[in-house]
């Protein structure tokens, strides 16, 4: 059938299989919630706050409730948060958060995935110090006059407004991150962000020959096909 259908195809591969990640990680956020407290989102905050979440990422809402009712049917699974630190092929600072029901198998693909690709897994805090907590939206369609208008008109109180050839990037303290994000949509509610998340922000960034930046690669797609890995947070300049 020829390139172009090869194409299209690994590429509807792919966002399935990104979409198929999305909602374990939102199942088993859902389920953990549901479980620690009242199965019922009118009355969980905890789990309230997940599903609006979850919803707005377009997770399906069998998807939501299928992991409700597991945890309203007394499953004996439990989800263990762990954080993994390393050092990645050129010197990039990796962190990967995981949410595992079997700790062993975790760490055992974690480490396998940063070995075959010249990493190294280190210790607790190897890595996290290049890191920032932030809020972080990037898009593309303003310019720097307009981006600050925008917020300062929202009265929100961003941390940092870059602009290069009209692709925005907008940090924030994790709490102004929302008041931020409003204010942006109030000025053009057409906006599509490519990221809008409270994440981790590296406080510098490496610049990666080819060689390296094809094995930094492989690493990110290695620990992103596990499903036990909710975020990879680096330092690499790609």
């Amino acid at each position: 059938m020829g390139r172009a259908h090869e194409v299209r195809a690994a590429a509807m591969a792919k966002t399935a299989a990104m979409k198929s990640k999305l909602y374990a990680k939102y199942g088993k956020e859902i389920f953990m919630a549901a479980k620690s407290g009242d199965p019922d989102p009118n009355t969980n905050l905890s789990l309230r706050k997940v599903v609006e979440k979850a919803k707005k990422e377009n997770v399906p809402a069998d998807v939501i409730k299928r992991a409700i009712e597991k945890a309203k049917g007394g499953n004996n699974i439990n989800y263990t948060e762990m954080r993994y630190e390393g050092i990645g092929p050129g010197n990039v600072m990796v962190v990967v958060d995981c949410m595992t029901d079997n700790t062993n198998r975790t760490f055992t693909e974690v480490r396998t995935a940063f070995g075959k690709c010249g990493g190294q897994l280190g210790n607790s805090g190897s890595a996290m110090f290049m890191f920032q907590k932030l809020g972080l939206l990037e898009f593309e369609g303003m310019s720097e006059d307009e981006a600050l208008e925008a917020l300062l008109m929202g009265d929100a109180n961003p941390k940092d407004v870059v602009v290069e050839d009209d692709y925005v990037t907008v940090t924030t303290e994790p709490d102004d991150f929302e008041a931020c994000k409003e204010a942006l949509l109030a000025a053009n509610p057409e906006i599509e962000f490519d990221t809008a998340a409270v994440t981790f922000v590296p406080n510098t960034k490496v610049e990666l020959d080819d060689d390296h930046k094809a094995k930094f690669q492989r690493l990110l797609d290695m620990l992103n096909d596990s499903d036990d890995v909710d975020a990879v947070y680096h330092n690499a300049n790609i």
